[in-house]
């Protein structure tokens, strides 16, 4: 008998429409009245939070991975149901926090449970047969949607409204859901995890554009002393209009730590270009290229390296590995 713990945090699985269409928080949790037929599993279902996910911070993240490492040992996997906005952004926190080597799986719907069509009931039948999964304990922390098993540190939501809406660009799904089995293709590579009390700071994200830094720009209207760090979404392989760069480099100047992706869906920023705002002379003055993760698991990664005391050589080594 395998025993799940699920963490119930909100979001549209747990919302139910109005006669308008309009989406809002269910006071009663609906996924606590699926009836499941699952042998051999054992639930035990724990309303933690009942947010919409635009209203998640780290705060609550950290909250969820302090409930997790209260209960190791007492269950072979969980699951958490969350909504789907910031979904990724939880799923990529928790994987890089010390949580127990038991399968921990995030799930959620894009339609809510009174909808037509609403996929919250199989999602959530889905990750708990995932977390059951033998094969499921030495993967990471898993997102699982639409029949397919993500990790976390590359999925991302990819469309508004569609149920398909989880992807992995680059990778591809770790594994797929099958009517009566569980298939495993792929592994993510192991990582650094924090086991951390508190968590603070704030680290902004700006994305890049064509004209960026041209008279007052907007990395000039930083406060070096009301910000820990920036991540910033350059262009293609890592680039920047030279005006950007320069204000960038004002930033470091003042001790503030600058992280760097694409802003594009795919591919891995790399310093290639060598001229002016070019991502060679970026990181030339200093500024850190972040392989294979998004802007908003960027930030999460320098926000959890600040909170964990990395400085200087400790922290590039980190954020760039």
């Amino acid at each position: 008998m395998k025993k799940i713990l699920v963490l119930h945090t909100g979001g549209t699985i747990s919302m139910q429409a109005d006669d308008s269409g309009h989406v809002n928080p269910s006071e009663d949790n609906p996924m606590n009245h699926v009836g499941l037929d699952l042998s051999n599993i054992d639930l035990a279902a724990v309303d933690l939070l009942n947010i919409p996910s635009p209203h998640m911070t780290p705060y609550h993240m950290l909250a969820l991975y302090h409930k997790i490492r209260s209960c190791a040992g007492q269950f072979d996997g969980v699951v958490i149901t969350h909504g789907t906005d910031t979904l990724e952004e939880t799923a990529y926190f928790l994987d890089t926090m010390a949580v127990p080597e038991i399968p921990i799986v995030l799930t959620g719907a894009m339609r809510s449970s009174n909808e037509l069509g609403s996929d919250g009931i199989y999602n959530y039948l889905s990750a708990i047969r995932v977390a059951s999964h033998d094969k499921a304990a030495d993967k990471g922390v898993l997102v699982v949607m639409n029949d397919e098993i993500h990790a976390a540190k590359y999925v991302t939501k990819t469309h508004t409204t569609n149920v398909a809406t989880f992807n992995t660009p680059t990778h591809g799904p770790l594994g797929i859901i099958m009517k009566h089995d569980i298939l495993f293709f792929k592994t993510a590579e192991p990582r650094i995890r924090f086991d951390l009390e508190t968590i603070t700071g704030t680290v902004p994200i700006i994305k890049a554009y064509a004209g960026m830094g041209v008279g007052e720009g907007i990395i000039s209207l930083l406060d070096p002393d009301k910000i820990d760090g920036v991540v910033i979404e350059a262009l293609g392989a890592g680039n920047l209009p030279p005006e950007a760069a320069s204000e960038l480099e004002w930033l470091m100047d003042h001790g503030i730590p600058v992280v760097l992706v694409s802003r594009c869906f795919n591919g891995i920023a790399e310093p290639v270009y060598a001229y002016s705002g070019g991502g060679v002379k970026l990181q030339e003055a200093g500024v850190m290229f972040v392989k294979e993760l998004n802007s908003q698991k960027a930030r999460l990664k320098l926000l959890i390296a600040l909170s964990a005391g990395l400085r200087g050589t400790q922290l590039k080594a980190y954020i760039e590995g």
